[in-house]
């Protein structure tokens, strides 16, 4: 058996996108800044968790991420970079309360492929 204490997740950088103002034709104009996010857990998305998503937003999850307790940022709409490639954070952040889920993890979030 695994203890949680033993778990440690990865450093994912997390492209902030702000809006900055807005062009001459009125559309918003954003600018994005990285930021390291450390011990965030990385797993494949489940099958039941492909399907759910797919069925409420029309895209396809592939990974799920465990955001450690106490972060701050916004994560919806977002795009993070790990494993040498660039992600989407699809549909909202799910977060539970700190002091009834064990472990340093309160919040997950799930990314498809961007290109």
């Amino acid at each position: 058996m695994v203890s949680i204490a033993m778990i440690k997740g990865v450093g994912i950088t997390l492209l902030s996108k702000t809006q900055t103002g807005v062009d001459g034709f009125g559309a918003p104009v954003y600018t994005e800044e990285e930021e390291t996010v450390e011990n965030v857990l990385i797993a494949p998305a489940s099958a039941e968790d492909i399907e759910s998503t797919l069925n409420l937003t029309g895209r396809k999850a592939a990974y799920t991420l465990a955001i450690p307790k106490g972060d701050t940022h916004t994560w919806e709409g977002q795009r993070v970079q790990f494993f040498g490639q660039t992600w989407r954070v699809v549909g909202i952040a799910l977060s539970g309360m700190d002091e009834l889920i064990p472990g340093p993890w309160n919040t997950k979030v799930q990314v498809e492929r961007y290109e």
